[in-house]
């Protein structure tokens, strides 16, 4: 494998002029760092929304452990204190609607969430694929883009209106590709796209977006060692009133994902007890790589000190724990709810592999394949422009990946992927 010592990409401009912008408005008094403060940050959303009931109060615990890893480990840019302050106020003004909605539609909670398709493994490792193959099927409900960023409707809202959100979530898009394109290279969207439920469990200040967003493995390491219940039963009840808003059948089941899941099995299986689960295996190699390369371009936008070592040796750390987490749980789950999909089937054979998954689910596949064949072409020209990265740039060498995840490769006959020994990029 090649060893030069190439560093992974660095930002755009964009981010270097908005902190020259803050840095000089401070200067001259015209601004000063936000606050970074529970207490202020909830006086903040109380302020916005006019309301005072934030539902259950266990968020607050895991948003105090975040905001002092921020405050001790992030190392924030201006930009990025800005950012900051700005994503902790909507959440917890989110929380404040979300409180709202219930209060005066009470039916929003009766609604059943039977039987949903659970996509779980690692990052990059195919489950957005599988998860936005399925969304095209009509008899399943997903989440779209803008309701994974805003997932309470503004005050106002009525069926079949326009939604704020939609706009709301363009605008943050377009942001995100001045900061930095290649994050919504590395996973691209669209505000009406098929799109994971994590912005969800960030209504609870709980997960891994915050770890890859941010440098703070003191955060991560204390939801490590916490039950996740309390964040999974206010995902359900998002998910019950993101269902609502959309007018969708409460007999369908959602098809959900997240690698957040491979943490958290048995406080998923908890709120959701009769899931069904498809497992998705990747080389461990292309897993890690692409994890840290995606949390590598993401913590550059906010913070000037990243060290590309240590975001490679904590995704590693991660995958082994995503893994070690996700093998002690399975024993546990039926084997009829559960099934194994290795990301190079789905790339030899999408189709044959979705036809397993389908009869799995007991479902024919034929309603769902033109839907299916229409995601197919439309994606065909992101695989020209692929996600190329280096172990190296991350500190990380294959011997190491394999090491710590030699019994995860062996346990489940993982397929490993070419790497190109001229470049040492894996795709």
């Amino acid at each position: 494998m090649d060893h030069d010592s190439t560093p992974p990409p660095r930002r755009t401009h964009f981010i270097g002029g908005l902190n020259a912008a803050f840095t000089w408005g401070r200067k001259a008094g015209l601004s000063q760092a936000p606050e970074l403060e529970a207490g202020a940050l909830m006086d903040a959303a109380r302020a916005h929304t006019g309301l005072s009931d934030f539902g259950d109060p266990w968020f607050e615990t895991p948003l105090q452990v975040l905001l002092e890893a921020i405050a001790g480990q992030a190392r924030l840019n201006p930009a990025g204190q800005w950012a900051a302050r700005q994503q902790f106020v909507k959440v917890l003004a989110d929380r404040l609607w979300a409180e709202q909605w219930f209060d005066t539609h009470p039916e929003i909670l009766e609604r059943p969430l039977p039987r949903p398709v659970i996509v779980v493994g690692p990052m990059r490792s195919g489950t957005t694929r599988i998860h936005r193959l399925l969304a095209g099927d009509h008899r399943f409900t997903h989440l779209r883009s803008f309701e994974t960023i805003s997932p309470v409707p503004r005050p106002g809202f009525e069926h079949g209106a326009p939604d704020f959100r939609q706009t709301l979530a363009g605008r943050i898009m377009r942001v995100a590709r001045l900061a930095n394109p290649r994050t919504l290279n590395i996973h691209p969207t669209g505000p009406m796209e098929p799109e994971e439920e994590l912005g969800l469990l960030v209504s609870s200040f709980w997960g891994m977006k915050h770890e890859a967003q941010w440098w703070v493995p003191d955060y991560g390491r204390w939801c490590e060692g916490q039950d996740a219940t309390p964040a999974y039963r206010q995902l359900a009840r998002l998910l019950r009133l993101t269902g609502w808003a959309q007018q969708s059948s409460s007999l369908r089941p959602w098809v959900l994902k997240t690698p957040q899941h491979m943490l958290d099995l048995p406080a998923l299986l908890h709120v959701f007890p009769d899931a069904r689960l498809i497992f998705t295996h990747r080389d461990p190699l292309a897993v890690v790589g692409s994890a840290a390369s995606l949390a590598w371009n993401q913590t550059i936008i906010y913070s000037d000190h990243a060290d590309p070592a240590r975001i490679g040796a904590e995704w590693l750390r991660k995958t082994r724990l995503q893994v070690e987490r996700m093998q002690a749980a399975r024993p546990g789950i039926a084997a009829e709810r559960q099934i194994d999909v290795h990301y190079d089937e789905m790339e030899r054979d999408w189709q044959g592999t979705m036809a397993r998954i389908y009869r799995f689910l007991d479902l024919d596949m034929a309603p769902a394949l033109p839907a299916m064949r229409e995601y197919q072409q439309r994606t065909a020209t992101l695989k020209r422009r692929p996600h190329n990265y280096r172990l190296e740039q991350f500190g990380l060498t294959r011997a190491q990946v394999e090491e710590k995840l030699a019994d995860y490769i062996s346990a489940f006959d993982i397929r490993r992927e070419d790497v190109s020994a001229a470049a040492g990029r894996v795709r």
